[in-house]
């Protein structure tokens, strides 16, 4: 590929040498894969833990919660979908926000999404404890849990390096079997003459506003993964089509999936079941749903596909994160090394190695399930950040030649929603969700000022022209929009092409005609 570049750029093809520089990793993920790596991002802690603490605080009526918070995703899933059409690389919200404010929001936004997804991610190779001691009580051997964490993500961090082919082909049948297995539990729950229909539906409708609202937020970050594909829009088949339906597709389901589950769980349990005799929460609720339908054995058998369904969220919890930070350092926001892709499996091995590093030293010394729900807040303003982007995208098109193949419906009342619901989340959260998103910029912020703003290109931003600020040209570098003129920087020594090619639509035409 860098022979033909080569030999592209000596040709004056600006237009090809544009195209081979965006195409960094292969495009392997058909419509399926999204499907697959979305809904695996989403079904490990959503479904196999936080029933159980969501009911604690709403009672019966949580499946009404899931869906309040789906109404809140959706914004934020057709603004991703409308980007990912425009911007299908990798790096996802990332990317959108970079491009749109500039290099120091992109620095904040993108450390925080990596220590974000990076904790969730940690999360979920510990938050299968309470399903591994099932497990090992029941055929009666002991197994070190810190341990046990270590080697899966051992595992998953090798199976990240070899790509996107192995970590689909690991997910596809553990996602399969496991809402196999729960979709029959639930219709053997439905003709079950113990089940109690009523108690669900009283539960939501009788439920305060105030608690319904608080439940929903709780709940928000299980959808969290709906969007995490588009992180790695750069390996996707046709992104402009299968980002957007894969995404969507995708929330649908994982709705679907939360509200019938909980619903046929709280339905069928008897009693408050969510609070055990010692006053604590179970956090194991898919065992203990499938142990009142189908006995014990059964039971078990839910909570070994609970355990590799939660290690299939940490695989694909890796591999969202690691993108994050190739990303940032192919903008020069981060050392250049990061940006190194394998000569073998084409993946980005560097920030898949440090990521799993990461999240290693989290499991040993961070109280992760905390830090992960610090994590939440910034989550939702991320979410918050991109409905704006849309708006400030849709504002500016004439001066940036951003098109979108795919635009989200209802603009701009749909985009308004997001924002303002999210934002009545965050303060319905408390200050947790403000400390989270405070730790993001102070880290993004020094990250910036002592690497990224020495080495980042200053450009003058979409949101520059939503504002109507004049457009800057400073003597070492000249404006792209103001000069129509394409820089390409290449190290010959290396025989590598290192930086982007910027261009807009009138100069690429005329780059054409030359």
């Amino acid at each position: 590929m860098v022979k033909q570049t080569a030999a592209k750029l000596l040709k004056g093809d600006v237009k090809g040498v544009a195209e081979d520089i965006t195409e960094t990793f292969k495009r392997t993920i058909g419509l399926s894969g999204v499907v697959i790596i979305s809904l695996s991002s989403m079904l490990g802690s959503g479904l196999f833990v936080m029933p159980a603490f969501a009911a604690e605080i709403m009672g019966p009526g949580i499946w009404l919660a899931f869906l309040v918070a789906a109404s809140i995703v959706l914004p934020g899933a057709l603004s991703k979908a409308e980007l990912s059409s425009s911007m299908p690389s990798s790096g996802g919200s990332y990317v959108y926000l970079e491009k749109t404010y500039g290099p120091m929001v992109g620095t904040i936004s993108g450390i925080g999404l990596w220590a974000s997804f990076m904790l969730k991610a940690s999360f979920a190779l510990i938050g299968f404890s309470a399903y591994m001691y099932t497990v090992t009580t029941y055929f009666d051997f002991n197994l070190n849990t810190m341990m046990v964490s270590l080697g899966a993500l051992v595992l998953i961090t090798v199976v990240n390096i070899f790509g996107i082919k192995k970590v689909k082909a690991i997910q596809t049948p553990i996602l399969v079997v496991t809402l196999g297995l729960l979709f029959i539990m639930c219709i053997v729950a439905l003709f079950d003459p113990s089940t109690d229909l009523s108690k669900p539906w009283n539960g939501a409708i009788n439920a305060d506003p105030l608690t319904l609202a608080e439940t929903s937020a709780f709940v928000f970050v299980a959808y969290a993964g709906v969007t995490k594909v588009a992180a790695i829009g750069g390996e996707v088949k046709n992104p402009e089509k299968n980002l957007p339906y894969g995404m969507l597709l995708s929330l649908s389901i994982a709705t679907l999936l939360y509200c019938v589950i909980t619903f046929m769980m709280m339905a069928t349990i008897p009693g408050e079941w969510w609070v055990s005799s010692d006053g604590s929460t179970p956090e194991d609720p898919i065992y203990i749903f499938v142990d009142a339908v189908a006995g014990t054995k059964v039971g078990v058998l839910a909570a070994i596909l609970a355990i590799l369904t939660m290690i299939s969220m940490a695989l694909a919890g890796i591999l969202a994160a690691s993108r994050f930070l190739f990303a940032m350092a192919r903008d020069n926001l981060l050392p250049q090394a990061l940006e190194e892709v394998n000569a073998k499996y084409e993946t980005p091995h560097w920030p898949i190695i440090f990521t799993g590093l990461a999240m290693g030293l989290a499991i040993f010394y961070l109280p992760v399930k905390d830090v992960a729900k610090l994590a939440s807040g910034f989550k939702i303003m991320i979410f918050m950040a991109i409905n704006s982007c849309v708006i400030v995208l849709r504002n500016t098109r004439q001066h940036h030649g951003l098109v979108a193949k795919y635009e989200s419906p209802w603009y701009p009342y749909i985009q308004l929603w997001g924002i303002f619901a999210g934002l009545a989340l965050i303060i319905i959260m408390g200050e947790k969700a403000f400390i989270g998103a405070g730790a993001a910029l102070v880290i993004g912020l020094i990250t910036y000022y002592s690497y990224g703003n020495k080495h980042a290109q200053s450009r003058h931003t979409p949101f520059d022209s939503f504002l109507n600020r004049p457009v800057k040209v400073d003597s070492d570098q000249v404006n792209t929009e103001t000069s129509n003129s394409v820089n390409i920087t290449y190290n010959v020594k290396n025989i590598n092409i290192q930086d982007s090619v910027v261009i807009d639509s009138e100069i690429s035409k005329s780059s054409e005609e030359e």
